[in-house]
């Protein structure tokens, strides 16, 4: 294991010391801790862990966007997700980042040991829940997205930005018919019961899979 070297990021004071405990108690290699998403993408540059352990919700940056950013920097440290978060808008950023592994903060210990010795193995690691939510949440959303067109999934992420049709109609240069036709098309392949209130819901819930 002494060939693993660990960035480890949260927020939460004790939860990181306790964190860093174990993780030294199995021969762990912490480079360093961070206590913001500003600070641990700052050391994950210089010190370019083996793999960095970072928490979602930090302040100054996410645990998302200090990967996004690493993405960007070209950086070959693998990622682990240790979170609270179970919703599939969660689910769905971290398989879009293609992060190595994702697991719960209610998970033993024993599931994150095993999680950086299969990333440090070549092979990606996530916790059962995360898988669950992915197939039966994530995957049949993307499924259902699929049947929209193009300028369908444009207009739809308009109206979960609270746009109305009139607006939607200016800014694609179409006439509010057109686009209550479109409103009611999506409404029929969505099989939403109801009417634009419905689909305005819909839109809100699933802007993340929409962009």
């Amino acid at each position: 294991m002494n060939n693993i070297t660990l960035v480890v990021a949260d927020d939460h004071p004790l939860l990181l010391s306790g964190l860093v405990g174990q993780l030294k108690n199995h021969n762990y290699d912490i480079l360093a801790t961070a206590e913001n998403g500003a600070i641990a993408l700052e050391r994950i540059l210089n010190l370019k862990p083996s793999i960095a352990i970072l928490d979602e919700e930090m302040p100054r940056l996410t645990g998302f966007e200090v990967i996004q950013k690493c993405i960007e920097k070209k950086i070959e440290t693998k990622f682990i997700i240790l979170t609270s978060h179970k919703e599939k808008s969660f689910i769905y950023k971290a398989k879009k980042l293609n992060i190595s592994g994702y697991i719960l903060k209610d998970d033993p210990f024993k599931e994150l040991h095993n999680c950086i010795q299969s990333i440090s193995n070549g092979t990606p690691y996530f916790s059962s829940t995360f898988t669950r939510v992915f197939e039966d949440e994530v995957a049949p959303q993307l499924k259902t997205m699929k049947l929209l067109s193009p300028s369908e999934r444009v207009i739809v992420r308009l109206i979960g930005q609270g746009e109305s049709s009139k607006d939607i109609g200016e800014l694609l240069s179409l006439s509010h018919r057109t686009i209550e036709k479109h409103r009611s098309n999506i409404i029929a392949k969505l099989g939403l019961a109801g009417d634009k209130h419905t689909l305005m819901l819909w839109a809100k819930e699933n802007l993340e899979f929409i962009n």
